[in-house]
């Protein structure tokens, strides 16, 4: 999907011919993973951070097309809307300091981010949805003027039939109900996507495994608590932009709708091909842009970058033409910090490795009904959250956490030879501080609006100030 394309409107000759394709595709990569073509190389670890743009009255800017001229940097592109904006870092292979090198490395690219927008009297914000965001800026006028984007808007809305697009959120206090003639509503999810290769050969452990991690993720992560004056879910983002796509796709076998924004309905049994193959015989397409070469799976990609799964496989090819395998979680939002940032991604890492080399498969022993309930229980309540746990049992989140995960994934990095001092500070001081304490980002948000009122300028501004101290969310003073 970050590749652009050259028109919006396709025709019923276009839909077949790129369907014809996806099927050889589809097939072409069969072949690839029976014959080991695949790069067996595996751990490195990449990210994509979104941000907004900001005015000094902690509104949001429409600005990113200025912004990114004056940047001028091939790591930070444009996002769906002109608000928004997405930092790519340089994936980091194995080392012991491969995480104080991503952190190293966004330091530099949010500095460059800071200048830019400061030139353009605005400021850069990460977060996982904006407080002062307001619903009727979400408009086609502030759509980023790409191509993809305005293909994906149309080709949505099609595969509806015309109808819109229903927000329907209930939260502890609030309920959230706004319609929506476009998919402008996804652009308010900002959040941070965690890239890991994988060897194709024990690939299913580990996407089984992040199924299982995506509640412990997304409540430890949580920083998404207020959505247009509403106060939400403790990751508001999960329900809005599972809705803000919503296209109907296929029903499963317990006769549930899947729709384009997925958690998924099974976990893999073989092969990481059973993903591909369910795009191309369950989802619909929804970008039938044609390509003159398919060596390099052209369209099976574009297909799969339409297809939101929270746990998405990417196929890519490195610089000797070998086709690779990632996951790409996408459960955590943006922000708080930008060391909550890498100690987010550090855990995540640590803790799907220690899941997917268990001696008996935790997918054995936790069904996926489980495993779904348990994501969005977490995205609801947080820490606070009731799971279902390997062994049988209901945990709440935050004592699992700093009983079980925490320790267990602080363990698996220092036996994959990450220095002992990042796990110290990125694990111990940072990730299971904020754990014990209770204080993520949504928790700070909440807490500020109980002693200072619905103020969300002013809670925007004092978010803004912590985070430019580049100081971990469980420090932050209300």
């Amino acid at each position: 999907m970050g590749r652009e394309i050259d028109h919006s409107s396709f025709t019923p000759e276009e839909h077949q011919s790129f369907r014809s394709r996806l099927v050889d595709e589809t097939r072409s990569l069969e072949k690839l993973l029976r014959d080991g073509a695949f790069s067996t190389a595996a751990g490195t670890c990449g990210l994509e951070l979104e941000g907004w743009l900001l005015d000094r009255n902690w509104q949001p800017a429409a600005r990113n097309e200025a912004f990114l001229e004056g940047l001028n940097d091939p790591f930070v592109v444009p996002e769906l809307s002109r608000f928004n904006f997405e930092i790519n870092a340089t994936p980091q292979a194995p080392s012991a300091r491969m995480f104080r090198s991503i952190h190293n490395q966004l330091n530099q690219i949010w500095e460059r981010c800071d200048k830019a927008a400061g030139r353009l009297g605005l400021v850069p914000l990460h977060i996982g949805t904006l407080p002062t965001l307001r619903d009727n800026v979400m408009t086609l006028a502030n759509m980023s003027p790409m191509q993809r984007y305005y293909a994906l808007n149309e080709q949505v809305l099609r595969n509806r039939q015309g109808s819109p697009l229903d927000i329907d959120i209930s939260g502890l206090r609030d309920r959230l109900q706004v319609r929506h003639e476009d998919v402008m509503t996804e652009a308010a999810t900002t959040s941070l996507q965690i890239h890991v290769q994988l060897d194709p050969n024990n690939a299913v452990r580990y996407f089984n495994s992040a199924h299982i991690l995506a509640a412990p993720m997304v409540a430890s992560c949580a920083n998404s608590p207020y959505l247009f004056g509403h106060e939400l879910w403790e990751e508001s983002r999960i329900p809005l932009f599972e809705q803000s796509v919503a296209v109907p796709a296929f029903y499963d076998q317990e006769g549930h709708l899947v729709e384009r924004v997925t958690l998924g309905t099974h976990y893999l049994s073989e092969s990481v091909l059973e993903l591909f193959r369910e795009n191309c015989d369950a989802f619909p397409v929804l970008l039938p842009m044609l390509y003159a070469d398919s060596s390099h799976l052209e369209h099976l990609r574009l297909h799969n970058g339409t297809i939101w799964r929270w746990n998405r496989p990417l196929i890519d090819f490195d610089d000797a033409g070998r086709p690779t395998l990632r996951l790409e979680h996408r459960v955590a939002p943006g922000g708080p910090s930008l060391p909550d940032v890498v100690a987010n991604i550090m855990f995540f890492y640590g803790l799907l490795h220690y899941l997917a080399r268990l001696e008996e498969p935790p997918e054995h022993r936790l069904g996926f009904g489980h495993a779904t309930a348990n994501f969005y229980q977490a995205a609801r309540y947080g820490l606070a959250a009731p799971v279902f746990w390997l062994d049988g049992h209901e945990y709440q989140l935050q004592d699992l956490l700093r009983d079980e995960l925490i320790p267990a994934a602080s363990a698996t990095l220092e036996d994959l030879g990450v220095a002992p001092e990042d796990v110290e500070l990125y694990i111990n001081r940072i990730f299971a501080e904020r754990v014990a304490g209770g204080q993520t980002g949504a928790a700070w948000q909440r807490r500020f609006v109980e002693k200072h009122g619905a103020d969300f300028a002013a809670l925007t501004r004092a978010y803004f100030e912590n985070q430019s101290k580049q100081m971990p969310v469980h420090l932050w003073k209300i």
